[in-house]
Protein backbone atom coordinates (compact mmCIF):
# COMPACT_ATOMS: atom_id res chain seq x y z
CA UNK A 1 0.00 0.00 0.00
CA UNK A 2 1.16 3.54 -0.76
CA UNK A 3 0.22 6.85 0.87
CA UNK A 4 -1.71 7.75 -2.29
CA UNK A 5 -4.06 4.83 -1.55
CA UNK A 6 -5.05 6.34 1.81
CA UNK A 7 -7.04 9.18 0.18
CA UNK A 8 -5.00 11.87 1.89
CA UNK A 9 -4.88 15.40 0.46
CA UNK A 10 -2.24 15.57 -2.33
CA UNK A 11 -0.31 18.31 -0.50
CA UNK A 12 0.07 16.03 2.52
CA UNK A 13 1.19 13.08 0.40
CA UNK A 14 3.74 15.36 -1.26
CA UNK A 15 5.14 16.37 2.15
CA UNK A 16 5.31 12.76 3.33
CA UNK A 17 7.20 11.67 0.22
CA UNK A 18 9.51 14.68 0.54
CA UNK A 19 10.31 13.53 4.08
CA UNK A 20 11.56 10.23 2.62
CA UNK A 21 8.65 7.92 3.47
CA UNK A 22 7.35 5.71 0.69
CA UNK A 23 4.90 3.33 2.38
CA UNK A 24 2.67 3.61 5.46
CA UNK A 25 3.39 1.55 8.56
CA UNK A 26 0.80 -0.93 9.90
CA UNK A 27 -0.62 1.56 12.43
CA UNK A 28 -0.94 4.17 9.67
CA UNK A 29 -2.63 1.73 7.29
CA UNK A 30 -5.21 0.81 9.92
CA UNK A 31 -5.82 4.16 11.60
CA UNK A 32 -5.81 6.72 8.78
CA UNK A 33 -8.88 5.43 6.86
CA UNK A 34 -10.97 5.28 10.05
CA UNK A 35 -9.86 8.75 11.08
CA UNK A 36 -10.57 10.27 7.68
CA UNK A 37 -14.02 8.67 7.89
CA UNK A 38 -14.60 10.55 11.14
CA UNK A 39 -14.57 7.67 13.63
CA UNK A 40 -13.22 7.93 17.15
CA UNK A 41 -10.20 5.65 17.49
CA UNK A 42 -8.35 4.02 20.37
CA UNK A 43 -5.06 2.52 19.25
CA UNK A 44 -2.25 0.59 20.87
CA UNK A 45 1.13 1.19 19.27
CA UNK A 46 4.68 1.44 20.55
CA UNK A 47 7.05 4.32 19.98
CA UNK A 48 8.76 3.89 16.62
CA UNK A 49 5.72 2.45 14.80
CA UNK A 50 4.82 5.72 13.09
CA UNK A 51 1.95 6.56 15.43
CA UNK A 52 2.55 10.33 15.31
CA UNK A 53 1.96 10.40 11.56
CA UNK A 54 -0.98 8.00 12.05
CA UNK A 55 -2.95 10.77 13.75
CA UNK A 56 -1.24 13.87 12.36
CA UNK A 57 -1.79 13.09 8.67
CA UNK A 58 -5.60 12.74 8.96
CA UNK A 59 -5.63 15.78 11.27
CA UNK A 60 -3.92 17.85 8.59
CA UNK A 61 -6.29 16.34 6.02
CA UNK A 62 -9.12 17.98 7.98
CA UNK A 63 -7.34 21.32 7.85
CA UNK A 64 -7.26 21.18 4.06
CA UNK A 65 -11.00 21.90 4.23
CA UNK A 66 -12.07 25.37 5.47
CA UNK A 67 -13.41 25.52 9.02
CA UNK A 68 -17.17 25.54 9.49
CA UNK A 69 -16.94 28.01 12.37
CA UNK A 70 -15.11 31.34 12.27
CA UNK A 71 -12.68 32.13 15.06
CA UNK A 72 -9.08 31.97 16.25
CA UNK A 73 -9.22 28.87 18.41
CA UNK A 74 -7.56 25.60 17.42
CA UNK A 75 -9.20 23.07 15.14
CA UNK A 76 -6.86 20.28 16.27
CA UNK A 77 -5.74 19.77 19.88
CA UNK A 78 -3.02 17.25 20.77
CA UNK A 79 -2.28 16.53 24.44
CA UNK A 80 1.05 14.93 25.35
CA UNK A 81 2.59 13.99 28.71
CA UNK A 82 5.91 15.78 28.21
CA UNK A 83 7.35 18.90 26.65
CA UNK A 84 9.78 16.91 24.52
CA UNK A 85 7.02 14.82 22.99
CA UNK A 86 4.93 17.95 22.42
CA UNK A 87 7.78 19.54 20.48
CA UNK A 88 8.24 16.35 18.47
CA UNK A 89 4.53 16.34 17.55
CA UNK A 90 4.69 20.04 16.64
CA UNK A 91 7.65 19.39 14.36
CA UNK A 92 5.72 16.57 12.67
CA UNK A 93 2.72 18.83 12.10
CA UNK A 94 4.91 21.49 10.51
CA UNK A 95 6.79 18.94 8.39
CA UNK A 96 3.73 17.16 7.01
CA UNK A 97 1.69 20.34 6.62
CA UNK A 98 4.30 22.48 4.92
CA UNK A 99 2.58 22.36 1.51
CA UNK A 100 -0.84 23.26 2.92
CA UNK A 101 -1.64 27.00 2.89
CA UNK A 102 -1.27 28.95 6.14
CA UNK A 103 -1.16 26.17 8.73
CA UNK A 104 -0.27 27.64 12.13
CA UNK A 105 1.10 25.15 14.68
CA UNK A 106 1.47 26.32 18.29
CA UNK A 107 3.00 24.56 21.30
CA UNK A 108 1.95 25.48 24.85
CA UNK A 109 4.33 23.93 27.36
CA UNK A 110 5.57 24.29 30.89
CA UNK A 111 8.81 26.25 31.02
CA UNK A 112 7.78 28.70 28.28
CA UNK A 113 7.29 32.35 29.36
CA UNK A 114 3.62 33.23 29.81
CA UNK A 115 3.84 36.44 27.71
CA UNK A 116 5.07 34.38 24.75
CA UNK A 117 2.28 31.84 25.20
CA UNK A 118 -0.33 34.59 25.46
CA UNK A 119 0.99 36.13 22.23
CA UNK A 120 0.83 32.78 20.42
CA UNK A 121 -2.73 32.13 21.61
CA UNK A 122 -3.88 35.57 20.49
CA UNK A 123 -3.24 34.53 16.88
CA UNK A 124 -5.30 32.16 14.77
CA UNK A 125 -4.27 28.62 15.72
CA UNK A 126 -4.85 25.55 13.57
CA UNK A 127 -2.96 22.88 15.52
CA UNK A 128 -2.40 23.30 19.26
CA UNK A 129 -0.01 20.87 20.96
CA UNK A 130 0.08 21.13 24.73
CA UNK A 131 0.88 19.47 28.03
CA UNK A 132 -2.22 19.19 30.24
CA UNK A 133 -1.09 21.26 33.22
CA UNK A 134 -0.13 24.37 31.29
CA UNK A 135 -3.22 24.16 29.08
CA UNK A 136 -5.47 24.03 32.18
CA UNK A 137 -3.91 27.31 33.33
CA UNK A 138 -4.92 29.04 30.09
CA UNK A 139 -8.40 27.51 30.11
CA UNK A 140 -9.01 28.77 33.65
CA UNK A 141 -7.89 32.25 32.59
CA UNK A 142 -10.23 32.22 29.61
CA UNK A 143 -7.47 32.53 27.02
CA UNK A 144 -8.49 29.66 24.75
CA UNK A 145 -11.61 29.34 22.61
CA UNK A 146 -12.45 25.74 21.70
CA UNK A 147 -15.62 26.58 19.78
CA UNK A 148 -14.18 25.44 16.44
CA UNK A 149 -12.27 22.40 17.74
CA UNK A 150 -12.81 19.37 15.50
CA UNK A 151 -10.31 16.80 16.78
CA UNK A 152 -8.84 15.94 20.20
CA UNK A 153 -5.80 13.64 20.31
CA UNK A 154 -4.52 12.00 23.49
CA UNK A 155 -0.98 10.89 22.71
CA UNK A 156 0.62 8.38 25.09
CA UNK A 157 -2.48 8.25 27.26
CA UNK A 158 -0.94 5.54 29.44
CA UNK A 159 1.95 7.85 30.26
CA UNK A 160 -0.43 10.67 31.17
CA UNK A 161 -2.26 8.23 33.43
CA UNK A 162 1.00 7.20 35.12
CA UNK A 163 1.93 10.85 35.66
CA UNK A 164 -1.42 11.76 37.20
CA UNK A 165 -2.64 13.96 34.33
CA UNK A 166 -5.88 12.15 33.52
CA UNK A 167 -8.10 14.39 35.66
CA UNK A 168 -6.67 17.41 33.82
CA UNK A 169 -7.23 15.63 30.50
CA UNK A 170 -10.88 15.00 31.36
CA UNK A 171 -11.34 18.63 32.44
CA UNK A 172 -9.89 19.75 29.12
CA UNK A 173 -12.16 17.37 27.22
CA UNK A 174 -15.20 18.84 28.99
CA UNK A 175 -14.16 22.27 27.68
CA UNK A 176 -14.33 21.09 24.06
CA UNK A 177 -17.39 20.57 21.82
CA UNK A 178 -19.21 17.26 22.22
CA UNK A 179 -19.16 16.95 18.43
CA UNK A 180 -15.38 16.59 18.36
CA UNK A 181 -13.59 13.51 17.04
CA UNK A 182 -11.42 11.92 19.74
CA UNK A 183 -8.29 9.81 19.28
CA UNK A 184 -6.54 7.90 22.05
CA UNK A 185 -3.08 6.42 21.51
CA UNK A 186 -1.44 4.27 24.17
CA UNK A 187 1.36 1.71 24.41
CA UNK A 188 -1.13 -0.67 26.03
CA UNK A 189 -4.91 -0.85 26.24
CA UNK A 190 -5.37 -2.09 29.79
CA UNK A 191 -8.41 -1.77 32.08
CA UNK A 192 -7.53 1.75 33.23
CA UNK A 193 -7.16 3.01 29.65
CA UNK A 194 -10.40 1.28 28.67
CA UNK A 195 -12.23 3.21 31.41
CA UNK A 196 -10.83 6.50 30.15
CA UNK A 197 -11.83 5.63 26.60
CA UNK A 198 -15.37 4.81 27.76
CA UNK A 199 -15.70 8.29 29.26
CA UNK A 200 -14.13 10.28 26.42
CA UNK A 201 -14.70 8.38 23.16
CA UNK A 202 -17.87 7.55 21.24
CA UNK A 203 -18.10 4.03 19.74
CA UNK A 204 -14.38 4.00 18.96
CA UNK A 205 -12.69 1.81 16.41
CA UNK A 206 -10.10 -0.31 18.20
CA UNK A 207 -6.67 -0.80 16.63
CA UNK A 208 -3.85 -2.84 18.10
CA UNK A 209 -0.42 -3.15 16.52
CA UNK A 210 1.95 -5.75 17.93
CA UNK A 211 5.20 -4.52 19.39
CA UNK A 212 8.01 -4.79 16.88
CA UNK A 213 10.67 -6.59 18.90
CA UNK A 214 12.90 -6.94 15.85
CA UNK A 215 13.76 -3.26 16.15
CA UNK A 216 16.08 -4.21 19.01
CA UNK A 217 18.13 -6.63 16.92
CA UNK A 218 20.76 -4.04 16.06
CA UNK A 219 21.20 -3.05 19.72
CA UNK A 220 23.57 -5.16 21.80
CA UNK A 221 22.06 -5.57 25.27
CA UNK A 222 24.28 -6.21 28.28
CA UNK A 223 23.32 -6.75 31.90
CA UNK A 224 25.60 -6.31 34.91
CA UNK A 225 24.81 -7.52 38.41
CA UNK A 226 25.64 -4.92 41.09
CA UNK A 227 26.15 -5.37 44.82
CA UNK A 228 25.34 -1.84 45.92
CA UNK A 229 25.51 1.80 44.92
CA UNK A 230 29.28 2.02 45.29
CA UNK A 231 29.68 -0.94 42.94
CA UNK A 232 27.29 0.75 40.49
CA UNK A 233 29.31 3.94 40.47
CA UNK A 234 32.58 2.05 39.94
CA UNK A 235 31.11 0.19 36.98
CA UNK A 236 29.63 3.33 35.47
CA UNK A 237 32.86 5.29 35.71
CA UNK A 238 34.73 2.42 34.06
CA UNK A 239 32.22 1.96 31.25
CA UNK A 240 32.07 5.64 30.42
CA UNK A 241 35.81 5.74 29.81
CA UNK A 242 35.40 3.55 26.74
CA UNK A 243 36.84 5.48 23.79
CA UNK A 244 34.26 4.00 21.39
CA UNK A 245 31.48 5.99 23.08
CA UNK A 246 30.57 9.00 20.99
CA UNK A 247 27.71 10.07 23.22
CA UNK A 248 25.69 8.26 25.88
CA UNK A 249 22.49 8.62 27.86
CA UNK A 250 22.50 7.40 31.45
CA UNK A 251 19.02 6.81 32.88
CA UNK A 252 18.17 7.30 36.54
CA UNK A 253 14.95 6.69 38.45
CA UNK A 254 14.47 10.21 39.83
CA UNK A 255 15.17 13.84 39.04
CA UNK A 256 17.25 14.21 42.18
CA UNK A 257 19.44 11.29 41.18
CA UNK A 258 19.90 12.71 37.68
CA UNK A 259 21.25 15.96 39.12
CA UNK A 260 23.51 14.23 41.64
CA UNK A 261 24.91 11.71 39.19
CA UNK A 262 25.55 14.38 36.54
CA UNK A 263 27.45 16.44 39.13
CA UNK A 264 29.49 13.40 40.13
CA UNK A 265 30.33 12.53 36.53
CA UNK A 266 31.36 16.11 35.82
CA UNK A 267 33.66 16.03 38.84
CA UNK A 268 35.26 12.90 37.37
CA UNK A 269 36.12 14.79 34.20
CA UNK A 270 33.21 13.64 32.04
CA UNK A 271 31.35 16.17 29.89
CA UNK A 272 28.00 15.45 31.51
CA UNK A 273 24.74 17.25 32.19
CA UNK A 274 21.33 16.34 33.59
CA UNK A 275 17.92 16.69 32.01
CA UNK A 276 14.63 16.20 33.85
CA UNK A 277 11.16 17.63 34.31
CA UNK A 278 12.08 20.32 36.86
CA UNK A 279 14.28 22.18 34.39
CA UNK A 280 12.95 25.17 32.46
CA UNK A 281 12.44 24.87 28.73
CA UNK A 282 15.41 27.15 28.15
CA UNK A 283 17.65 24.91 30.28
CA UNK A 284 16.46 21.78 28.52
CA UNK A 285 16.92 23.33 25.09
CA UNK A 286 20.43 24.47 26.01
CA UNK A 287 21.32 20.98 27.21
CA UNK A 288 20.00 19.31 24.06
CA UNK A 289 21.81 21.86 21.89
CA UNK A 290 25.04 21.08 23.72
CA UNK A 291 24.47 17.38 23.10
CA UNK A 292 23.70 17.86 19.41
CA UNK A 293 26.72 20.11 18.90
CA UNK A 294 29.04 17.70 20.69
CA UNK A 295 29.88 19.93 23.66
CA UNK A 296 28.31 17.31 25.93
CA UNK A 297 29.15 13.62 25.81
CA UNK A 298 26.91 12.20 28.55
CA UNK A 299 23.29 13.06 29.26
CA UNK A 300 21.92 11.89 32.61
CA UNK A 301 18.16 11.81 32.26
CA UNK A 302 14.86 10.53 33.58
CA UNK A 303 12.40 8.60 31.42
CA UNK A 304 10.06 11.55 30.98
CA UNK A 305 12.77 14.01 29.98
CA UNK A 306 14.39 11.72 27.40
CA UNK A 307 11.22 10.94 25.44
CA UNK A 308 11.57 12.01 21.83
CA UNK A 309 15.34 12.57 21.85
CA UNK A 310 16.72 11.62 18.45
CA UNK A 311 20.47 12.20 18.16
CA UNK A 312 22.46 10.05 15.75
CA UNK A 313 25.71 10.08 17.76
CA UNK A 314 24.22 8.39 20.83
CA UNK A 315 26.08 5.09 20.67
CA UNK A 316 25.40 3.86 24.21
CA UNK A 317 22.52 3.83 26.66
CA UNK A 318 23.16 2.89 30.29
CA UNK A 319 20.34 2.04 32.67
CA UNK A 320 21.84 3.11 35.98
CA UNK A 321 18.40 2.29 37.40
CA UNK A 322 16.08 -0.16 35.68
CA UNK A 323 12.75 1.36 34.60
CA UNK A 324 9.49 0.55 36.37
CA UNK A 325 7.76 -0.48 33.16
CA UNK A 326 8.97 -2.85 30.46
CA UNK A 327 7.82 -0.44 27.75
CA UNK A 328 10.17 2.19 29.15
CA UNK A 329 13.10 -0.18 28.73
CA UNK A 330 12.39 -0.32 25.00
CA UNK A 331 11.98 3.45 24.82
CA UNK A 332 15.24 3.97 26.64
CA UNK A 333 17.48 1.69 24.62
CA UNK A 334 15.81 2.95 21.45
CA UNK A 335 17.67 6.24 21.97
CA UNK A 336 20.73 4.44 20.55
CA UNK A 337 20.99 2.59 17.26
CA UNK A 338 19.06 5.30 15.42
CA UNK A 339 18.47 5.16 11.67
CA UNK A 340 19.60 1.54 11.45
CA UNK A 341 22.97 2.08 13.14
CA UNK A 342 24.20 -0.35 15.79
CA UNK A 343 24.08 0.56 19.45
CA UNK A 344 24.93 -0.77 22.90
CA UNK A 345 22.58 -0.80 25.89
CA UNK A 346 23.99 -1.62 29.33
CA UNK A 347 21.82 -2.15 32.41
CA UNK A 348 22.62 -2.53 36.09
CA UNK A 349 20.51 -4.88 38.21
CA UNK A 350 20.58 -5.95 41.84
CA UNK A 351 18.78 -8.74 43.64
CA UNK A 352 15.69 -6.59 44.15
CA UNK A 353 15.24 -6.24 40.37
CA UNK A 354 14.23 -9.85 39.67
CA UNK A 355 10.59 -9.01 38.90
CA UNK A 356 11.58 -6.06 36.69
CA UNK A 357 13.91 -8.25 34.64
CA UNK A 358 11.27 -10.93 34.13
CA UNK A 359 8.78 -8.34 32.84
CA UNK A 360 11.34 -6.86 30.46
CA UNK A 361 12.29 -10.31 29.15
CA UNK A 362 8.65 -11.20 28.52
CA UNK A 363 7.94 -7.89 26.82
CA UNK A 364 11.00 -7.86 24.54
CA UNK A 365 11.21 -11.60 23.95
CA UNK A 366 14.92 -11.46 24.80
CA UNK A 367 16.71 -13.31 27.58
CA UNK A 368 19.45 -11.43 29.40
CA UNK A 369 22.91 -12.82 29.99
CA UNK A 370 24.93 -11.27 32.77
CA UNK A 371 28.35 -9.82 32.01
CA UNK A 372 31.25 -9.44 34.40
CA UNK A 373 34.18 -7.04 34.17
CA UNK A 374 37.29 -8.70 35.62
CA UNK A 375 38.50 -6.70 38.56
CA UNK A 376 35.08 -5.16 39.21
CA UNK A 377 33.16 -8.37 39.79
CA UNK A 378 30.22 -8.42 42.19
CA UNK A 379 31.08 -9.77 45.62
CA UNK A 380 27.88 -11.83 45.64
CA UNK A 381 26.53 -14.17 42.98
CA UNK A 382 23.50 -12.92 41.00
CA UNK A 383 20.21 -14.25 42.29
CA UNK A 384 18.73 -14.63 38.83
CA UNK A 385 17.93 -18.02 37.34
CA UNK A 386 16.66 -18.91 33.90
CA UNK A 387 13.56 -17.11 32.70
CA UNK A 388 11.41 -20.10 33.65
CA UNK A 389 12.98 -20.51 37.10
CA UNK A 390 11.58 -19.04 40.27
CA UNK A 391 13.42 -15.91 41.46
CA UNK A 392 16.19 -16.76 43.89
CA UNK A 393 15.95 -20.52 43.31
CA UNK A 394 19.23 -22.30 43.97
CA UNK A 395 20.66 -24.90 41.60
CA UNK A 396 19.87 -28.44 42.68
CA UNK A 397 23.36 -29.80 42.04
CA UNK A 398 26.95 -28.74 41.71
CA UNK A 399 26.69 -29.15 37.94
CA UNK A 400 23.71 -26.82 37.88
CA UNK A 401 25.59 -24.39 40.05
CA UNK A 402 28.50 -24.45 37.61
CA UNK A 403 26.08 -23.79 34.75
CA UNK A 404 24.59 -20.85 36.60
CA UNK A 405 28.01 -19.32 37.19
CA UNK A 406 28.90 -19.68 33.53
CA UNK A 407 25.67 -17.95 32.45
CA UNK A 408 26.57 -14.63 34.03
CA UNK A 409 30.33 -14.53 33.56
CA UNK A 410 32.05 -13.35 30.39
CA UNK A 411 35.09 -15.43 31.29
CA UNK A 412 34.65 -19.02 32.50
CA UNK A 413 37.89 -18.66 34.44
CA UNK A 414 36.73 -15.55 36.27
CA UNK A 415 36.13 -16.14 39.96
CA UNK A 416 32.51 -15.94 41.04
CA UNK A 417 33.12 -13.69 44.00
CA UNK A 418 35.58 -10.92 44.60
CA UNK A 419 36.83 -9.58 47.91
CA UNK A 420 36.61 -6.09 46.48
CA UNK A 421 36.08 -4.03 43.35
CA UNK A 422 39.64 -3.34 42.29
CA UNK A 423 39.57 -2.44 38.64
CA UNK A 424 42.97 -3.15 37.17
CA UNK A 425 42.38 -5.26 34.07
CA UNK A 426 41.36 -4.63 30.51
CA UNK A 427 37.66 -5.56 30.28
CA UNK A 428 34.13 -4.40 29.57
CA UNK A 429 34.02 -1.85 26.78
CA UNK A 430 37.64 -2.55 25.93
CA UNK A 431 39.55 0.14 27.82
CA UNK A 432 41.89 -0.49 30.75
CA UNK A 433 40.62 0.69 34.08
CA UNK A 434 43.48 1.64 36.35
CA UNK A 435 43.57 3.69 39.48
CA UNK A 436 45.46 6.44 37.71
CA UNK A 437 42.50 7.04 35.36
CA UNK A 438 40.22 8.08 38.20
CA UNK A 439 40.35 11.59 39.59
CA UNK A 440 38.50 10.75 42.79
CA UNK A 441 35.70 8.48 43.98
CA UNK A 442 32.06 9.27 43.38
CA UNK A 443 30.42 11.26 46.15
CA UNK A 444 28.07 8.59 47.44
CA UNK A 445 26.66 10.87 50.13
CA UNK A 446 24.16 12.27 47.65
CA UNK A 447 22.83 8.79 46.95
CA UNK A 448 21.13 7.18 49.93
CA UNK A 449 20.72 3.55 48.97
CA UNK A 450 18.02 3.09 51.60
CA UNK A 451 15.66 5.69 50.24
CA UNK A 452 16.61 6.27 46.58
CA UNK A 453 14.29 3.55 45.27
CA UNK A 454 11.33 5.04 47.15
CA UNK A 455 11.48 8.31 45.24
CA UNK A 456 9.53 8.67 42.03
CA UNK A 457 9.99 10.74 38.89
Amino acid sequence: MSFENLNLHPAIVKAVLAAGYTAPTPIQQQAIPDLIAGHDVMASAQTGTGKTAAFMLPALHRLATPAQIRGRGPRILVLTPTRELALQVSDAASKYGKFLPRINVVSILGGMPYPLQNKLLSQTVDVLVATPGRLIDHIERGRIDFSRLEMLVLDEADRMLDMGFIQDVERIALSTPATRQTLLFSATLDVAIEKIATRLLKAPKRIQVAAQHTKLDHIEQRMHYVDDLTHKNRLLDHLLRDTTIKQAIVFTATKRDADSLADNLSSQGHKAAAMHGDMTQRERTRTLTGLRQGRLKILVATDVAARGIDIADITHVINFDLPKFAEDYVHRIGRTGRAGASGIAVSFASGKDVAHLKRIERFTGNRFEFHVIPGIEPRTKPRFGRSDDKPGRRPSSSAAAHKTRRSWSDNPNTRTASPGHRGDKDAGFGQPFGRETRKRPFRDSKFNSADRFARTE
